[in-house]
């Protein structure tokens, strides 16, 4: 990534990652867990859901990283598979309704706006749309893994949770081979073909909906 893209993509990240893990706070809050806002975490300051770890990943690969997890207990919830669920639904969904408010500005004023803001509009859409497909994959600790809440059978409930905590290997195990078996390989990744394809997609959908 050339220096000018990484000025643009830096703080759309900022912005996605805020949007993103305050969305997971604010909605836990509403479920009935006080958990995530007694932490601080129902903010718009990034500075409250950077980790170091992650940020440090980010800033050397330019191409992954991870904010502070949102704090969740589930005891607080009426319904603690259902809004646990709702909870984790709440950071993808953020993503899409993020790109959509910013494809109107970029739609009916881009050739009025200066071009450093277009561009960061754009960078916005495209990542957050990105972001929220990926969080939408049902592998722990993605988001798409307790989303799988909302439909799983209250007699598969053990095995799901054993699932969700023990699942992250499994998700690394893909990840490994996708990036360094499949794609080195094999010429092809599917999680890059997958998200490439549903983020055109939704990219479209959104264009011509507004």
């Amino acid at each position: 990534m050339e220096l000018v893209d990484f000025l643009y993509f830096l703080p759309a990240m900022l912005v996605i990652l805020t949007v993103h893990e305050s969305s997971h706070a604010l909605v836990a809050y509403y479920l009935g867990d006080p958990t995530a806002k007694m932490s601080g975490r129902v903010s718009l300051n990034p500075m409250k859901h950077l980790d170091l770890m992650g940020s440090l990943v980010f800033i050397l690969t330019q191409k992954i990283g991870w904010g502070k997890p949102v704090p969740i207990n589930p005891a607080n919830f009426k319904n603690p598979m259902r809004d646990s669920a709702l909870t984790a639904l709440a950071g993808p969904m953020s993503n899409f309704i993020l790109a959509f408010a910013v494809v109107l500005p970029w739609k009916y004023l881009g050739d009025y706006m200066p071009r450093f803001l277009l561009t960061e509009f754009q960078y916005i859409f495209h990542v957050s749309i990105y972001i929220g497909i990926f969080n939408l994959f049902p592998f722990p600790p993605l988001d798409g893994s307790k989303i799988l809440g909302l439909i799983m059978p209250r007699a598969w409930y053990r095995g799901y949770v054993k699932y969700l905590t023990g699942g992250m290997k499994y998700f690394v195990a893909i990840i490994l081979i996708d990036v360094f078996i499949l794609n080195d390989f094999v010429g092809y990744s599917f999680f890059q073909m997958a998200i490439t394809y549903l983020h055109d997609l939704v990219s479209a959908v959104l264009w011509l909906g507004t």
